[in-house]
């Protein structure tokens, strides 16, 4: 039985790295459409923050500063579109996913020039993945002998990752991120026109833009206006953070065939090691009268390898434990004048092989080459018309990508076998 789990992870994980590589090189030609040449004009505003000098009326809104909203931000704005970004919170998130960028995902941003977001911040390299099931463990390495030494994955704080890309969008004069609370997408006639959202001081403002993205993330409370959501939650994280722990594999992911479901290890930093418990169903042990211990000490921990048995139960001592529903979500957009929705906001799959970021990224690929060519983006019905096509050019990457976390997670948990 081990050894089919192993051949299944080998063939999936090479079949989606090719993919995803196959895909870099890719660009499309477009003729006969302008290109933008126009010099923008840019004002330094009261708070010191860089924005356009017709901040009322940007090129593009874009909603959440998430990966996919910060890294779009960056694209489009070295292209010299004007950008508004409203983020809900731009004090340092604390997620306990979106920490493992693989090596298809760090490839695209290079192809987006944001491979310096992944420096200063302690990421780690990571090489591939280490198997444990039944006290046997093999090592799997990401097929990576014809790309230089530095492309591999990287995995850290989901925060300070972010934090260096609004770092870096925000050092464009013509993108303006600041903080706020869109409440709802302003509509006119069948075309969104902009939004409708509250500063972080609680005034209620509006902005007009000719294209408005969406990119605020698996919670969105827009996406219902341009997409059927049909959401799914098979399971959980439970997440901790390992103190000095020496995996038994260093620069790998850790993968714990377990009962009854699997359990991840992952480094956050030089010092730092994540772990993902996996909790099939909707319902997790409470936290607050202290079953979620129990619950990882008694039917966890006694199935994590022994070199890493003490880390985790003074993890789970120490009591920081979090939670995460793991969410899965078909692309299932209504194309709409004015509007687009990105990131998981408009598409999800179970995080368990990290594939999120990297459909981001490469979703932002395809869009940058689309957008590229137009010298305005006035007509919001032809523009949408046009923007169909990203939903075909998407597929490649984003199918084998949600096909691949979809299937992994049933054969690598028990508990959803038949």
């Amino acid at each position: 039985m081990a050894d089919s789990y192993v051949l299944g992870w080998i063939l999936c994980s090479v079949m989606a790295l090719v993919a995803l590589c196959g895909v870099v090189l890719r660009r499309q030609k477009w003729k006969g459409i302008s290109m933008r040449t126009e010099p923008l004009k840019t004002v330094l505003t009261s708070n010191g923050e860089c924005g356009s000098a017709d901040a009322s009326h940007a090129d593009v809104i874009i909603v959440g500063a998430g990966v996919a909203g910060s890294a779009l931000a960056h694209t489009l704005g070295k292209d010299g579109r004007r950008l508004q970004v409203i983020e809900r919170d731009l004090s340092e998130p604390d997620r306990i996913v979106g920490e493992l960028l693989q090596p298809g995902g760090y490839l695209k941003l290079i192809e987006l020039g944001l491979e310096d977001c992944v420096e200063e911040i302690d990421a780690q390299q990571v090489f591939g993945y280490a198997l444990f099931k039944d006290g046997k463990h093999t090592q799997l390495s990401y097929p990576l002998e014809k790309f230089h030494s530095d492309v591999s994955g990287r995995s850290f704080h989901n925060g300070r990752f972010i934090q260096r890309m609004w770092e870096k969008s925000a050092s464009l004069p013509n993108v303006h991120l600041e903080q706020g609370t869109v409440t709802s997408l302003l509509e006119e006639k069948g075309i969104i026109r902009g939004v409708q959202y509250k500063t972080k001081d609680g005034q209620e403002l509006t902005a007009f833009a000719s294209l408005t993205i969406v990119c605020d993330g698996c919670f969105s409370n827009l996406r219902r206006s341009l997409c059927n959501p049909k959401v799914d939650i098979p399971s959980s994280f439970v997440g901790l953070v390992l103190e000095n722990c020496h995996l038994p594999y260093s620069n790998h992911g850790h993968v714990i065939l377990a009962d009854p479901s699997p359990i991840l290890f992952y480094p956050i930093s030089s010092t730092e090691t994540r772990c993902l418990v996996d909790v099939p169903g909707q319902k997790v042990p409470s936290i607050a009268n202290g079953e979620m211990a129990n619950y990882l000490k008694t039917i966890v921990a006694p199935q994590v390898p022994p070199e890493i048995y003490d880390s985790f139960v003074a993890a789970v001592d120490k009591g920081n434990i979090r939670t995460m529903p793991n969410r899965s979500m078909p692309a299932a957009p209504h194309p709409t004048p004015g509007a687009l929705l990105m990131g998981d906001a408009f598409n999800m799959r179970h995080p368990l092989t990290g594939g999120g970021m990297t459909v981001a990224l490469s979703d932002i690929v395809v869009l940058r080459d689309l957008l590229r060519p137009l010298h305005d983006l006035n007509d919001a019905p032809m523009l949408c018309k046009y923007l169909e096509s990203f939903y075909t050019l998407r597929k490649p990457v984003a199918s084998t990508i949600n096909t691949l976390a979809g299937a992994l997670y049933k054969d690598l948990s028990p508990c959803c076998l038949v």
